[in-house]
């Protein structure tokens, strides 16, 4: 007769019941799910976000992990993460307010370029003739920026628009302004040029440059002219930002040295120096720089036809009378910003 120990008769006793096999298969899974459910506790313990006074701790956790799903509340942190996982519009933080015939597009444009800025292409002309539309609306109108991206915009006719700083200052305070100015006489002959192109039959700059040709006195009131008294439009936004929230680009230098000015630009917001020479060369036809990729392209990309228009022969006698006009306003200028802009 084969010999069988009293434990291997016990064990055969125990697995032929069904009813006492279930309940140590249950009795194990429980105590697996007790063990899983107890180290959930304790990693879930160390995340941001979830970490609770030790009293009751445990207990609030268990509650929520055991809740049915239509009673979780979503983690408010979660959801915010997953919103700026595409990004989100904001205000501006920078904006190029100015000036007309100066130079913004292409500033714009070379900025585009840089990873951690993003722009509105078109003018949304918010604070000068869309203001009662609101903060929301303008936002609206911006990109999506990511966490640590700077989103701007630019309007040029902001510079000369009264209340545009007051404006600008009721949405932020800490806006930074970047103006790009040029040599006020060629900027106007470059006004006019646009104007004309526009108009062909306007009267002639000449005869729009003077009350009296006679006298020589020139007309203020003439917008071409008025932008380029740089000195007292600055007056205005200095009763609002403080100086070294303002840039002055300049128009002149953008052409001959574009990399300069924009290592200038991108230190003024706080950014890395990534666009350089390399970005750029000079097209001998258009007399500009241009970029040899532009945003989002592997082309090169030069301004529009708009840009660089051949300006019209202008009496060399009323040009001189203009330089001699705004002189004084461009020392004063030069001045206030503590740069000698080598108009004269």
């Amino acid at each position: 007769m084969e010999y069988c120990s009293p434990v291997f008769h016990n064990l055969h006793a125990f697995w032929s019941s069904p009813v006492k096999k279930k309940l140590l298969l249950l009795s194990i899974m429980f105590v697996v799910w007790v063990y899983m459910l107890y180290s959930c506790v304790g990693y879930c313990s160390t995340m941001p976000g979830l970490t609770a006074p030790a009293t009751g701790r445990r207990s609030d956790l268990v509650s929520r992990l055991l809740a049915k799903p239509q009673d979780r509340v979503p983690d408010p942190s979660a959801m915010s993460s997953f919103s700026n996982g595409s990004g989100s519009k904001k205000l501006p933080q920078a904006i190029i307010i100015g000036v007309k015939k100066g130079g913004t597009r292409a500033l714009l444009e070379f900025l585009r370029v840089h990873p951690d800025i993003r722009a509105v292409g078109a003018e949304p002309h918010f604070f000068d003739r869309n203001y009662e539309n609101g903060l929301e609306w303008y936002r609206d109108l911006m990109p999506k920026t990511l966490e640590g991206q700077i989103t701007m915009e630019k309007t040029p006719s902001y510079f000369v628009t009264r209340e545009a700083p007051a404006r600008i200052s009721a949405m932020s305070r800490d806006t930074k302004l970047i103006v790009v100015v040029r040599d006020p006489v060629t900027r106007a002959i470059s006004d006019y040029t646009q104007t004309l192109s526009k108009k062909p039959d306007i009267p002639s700059f000449e005869s729009l440059t003077f009350k009296n040709r006679t006298t020589g006195l020139i007309d203020t009131s003439w917008s071409a002219i008025q932008i380029g008294i740089y000195a007292k439009h600055l007056d205005n936004w200095l009763q609002y930002f403080p100086m070294d929230q303002i840039l002055f680009v300049s128009g002149e230098r953008l052409i001959s040295d574009p990399a300069g000015e924009l290592g200038r630009v991108q230190d003024f917001l706080g950014l890395k120096r990534i666009i350089t020479d390399k970005h750029f060369y000079f097209n001998q036809t258009k007399g500009f720089p241009c970029l040899k990729k532009a945003e989002g392209s592997s082309k090169p990309h030069c301004l529009g036809k708009t840009k660089g228009r051949t300006h019209p022969n202008i009496d060399p006698e009323v040009v001189q009378r203009l330089r001699d006009f705004y002189r004084p306003f461009n020392m004063k200028f030069y001045q206030m910003t503590g740069h000698n802009f080598g108009w004269d």
